[in-house]
């Protein structure tokens, strides 16, 4: 990460002290509450960026993935670069992008906890300009999410949901093997379903930062 320009990881109470996450289904006897989260189960995860939860102060603008070992079945992704589908949907209607760039488009609600509100609503843009880069900020779930209900939005949805279902021949879609990596500027990217089996019981670890990719040269050396 260091060499690419990456400094500042996002840290959260399920990741490790590290502050790197070990994307596994929990064992038996976990003492964090991890199974509780669609990551750290082996469910499916529709399309979202990584942190589209988090205040601006803690914008993830990069993850970097590492398989240890993949599921013995299922486990794909796919991924978008997020610019390919901003200009997609601007080609389309430059009202889509509009609307998706509207400071309420997307509000994530307050999450309640025995003690109180441990995260006050936090509304947001889907597209918006960041330090001169295009950030987005999605997520395709239908719970914990309120979207902005004019007419404008609704469309632009449509329109975003119809790329992502679709054939789109930019989108990449791969399983990783042990040992191989992802670097992004945190891009759309879904994970389909598995299982494991005692020999293949899927871990990653991710780690995402506050930073973006700022050095190539490292990756080709």
């Amino acid at each position: 990460g260091t060499q690419l320009g990456l400094h500042t990881l996002d840290s959260n109470y399920l990741s490790d002290e590290d502050g790197i996450s070990p994307l596994a289904v929990p064992a038996d006897g976990d003492p964090r509450p991890r199974g509780e989260f669609i990551p750290y189960t082996d469910k499916p995860i529709r399309w979202h960026t990584d942190g589209y939860y988090n205040p601006p102060q803690r914008t993830v603008r990069a993850v970097i993935l590492h398989c240890v070992q993949r599921a013995a079945e299922g486990g794909e992704n796919r991924l978008l670069d997020h610019d390919l589908a901003y200009i997609h949907l601007r080609d389309q209607n430059p009202d889509y992008v509009r609307a998706l760039m509207a400071p309420d488009v997307m509000t994530i609600p307050a999450r309640e906890e025995a003690d109180g509100v441990a995260r006050p609503d936090q509304p947001g843009t889907v597209f918006s300009v960041d330090g001169g880069h295009l950030h987005m900020r999605y997520t395709a779930r239908t719970k914990s999410i309120v979207w902005k209900q004019d007419a404008a939005t609704v469309e632009a949805l449509a329109a975003l949901e119809r790329l992502l279902a679709s054939d789109f021949p930019f989108i990449l879609r791969g399983r990783m093997e042990p040992g191989m990596g992802l670097v992004c500027n945190n891009v759309l990217h879904d994970r389909s379903g598995f299982s494991n089996t005692p020999e293949r019981n899927r871990l990653l670890y991710r780690a995402r930062y506050y930073e973006r990719v700022t050095s190539l040269a490292a990756i080709s050396q």
